[in-house]
């Protein structure tokens, strides 16, 4: 039974990668910081009755401890370990000169620099069986920026500069690096996130307008979490897997967009489906 590392696994992609993997025959470590949290996941996997071939243990991607010891856990090299899915993320909705210095370094570490801690403690084991996956679940962010989520794009378009390049380096050793890259899905990402809106920010009129029609256009048109538990089930299965996995309408076009249209016209494209030609400065 192949054996797969998950993070970020309470609620939203993580859990929704968790039940997938285990329907699809994976032994499954799904880990996340704060195990008071598990209900959810709980639940799910008895409701899928997977919960068997399910461990979960706890891990924080920001803390060098931690990670030692979810590793250690693992009793590698006695146990095998095929693959590992980097799903762990966090964002702050606002106006870049609103936001605290602290949420945007607690962005950058958990979705960089997390990313980038708990692979480097994985590919020695992956190197020495000679195969292993890397899977990091990116955004259709990555592809263009967006109002009011800047230092959230910075991070995926940093761990995909990252991946790109460390794809080089590993291929030799039979080590896969995989972009999944999901559009607008319902999760709880930005629920749980801070929306900083001061009410003497000079961008309050854009915020105001992005936090109603954000979340209207989510309501309206955002997936469900399952469809990217099986965009990962499908690329771990896949003999020769693709470097990246768009998946959701948006994130398919932007995919097709990048590279072929000018970023004026992007920023154009994507300023009209927000509307922000009715913001009222």
């Amino acid at each position: 039974m192949p054996r797969v590392l998950v993070t970020g696994t309470s609620s939203g992609f993580g859990l929704a990668i968790t039940v997938e993997l285990a329907k699809q025959g994976w032994d499954v470590v799904a880990t996340m910081r704060d195990l008071t949290k598990r209900g959810e996941l709980d639940r799910a996997l008895v409701a899928a009755g997977v919960h068997q071939a399910v461990t979960v243990g706890q891990l924080d991607v920001t803390d060098p401890t931690s990670i030692e010891r979810a590793v250690a856990e693992l009793d590698l090299p006695n146990r095998q370990l095929d693959a590992v899915v980097h799903n762990a993320g966090v964002a702050a909705g606002g106006a870049f000169e609103d936001l605290p210095e602290t949420d945007v370094r607690r962005i950058m570490e958990v979705n960089y620099f997390g990313v980038l801690a708990l692979t480097k403690c994985l590919l020695p084991t992956f190197r020495a069986q000679r195969r292993g996956r890397i899977v990091i679940i990116s955004s259709e962010s990555a592809f263009a920026g967006q109002p009011a989520n800047s230092p959230y794009c910075a991070s995926k378009w940093a761990v995909e500069g990252w991946a790109e390049s460390l794809a080089y380096e590993v291929e030799h050793f039979g080590i896969d690096i995989i972009l999944i890259e999901p559009g607008p899905y319902r999760t709880s990402i930005w629920e749980n996130s801070p929306r900083i809106l001061p009410k003497d920010s000079v961008y309050l009129p854009l915020l105001r307008h992005l936090e109603v029609t954000v979340e209207a256009l989510v309501a309206k048109s955002a997936g469900d979490p399952a469809d990217v538990g099986k965009a990962v089930a499908k690329a771990l299965a896949a003999r020769h897997p693709r470097f990246r996995y768009a998946v959701g309408p948006t994130a398919k076009f932007n995919h097709f967009a990048r590279g072929k249209l000018p970023s004026t016209v992007v920023r154009k494209l994507i300023g009209r489906y927000l509307g922000l030609g009715r913001v009222r400065w």
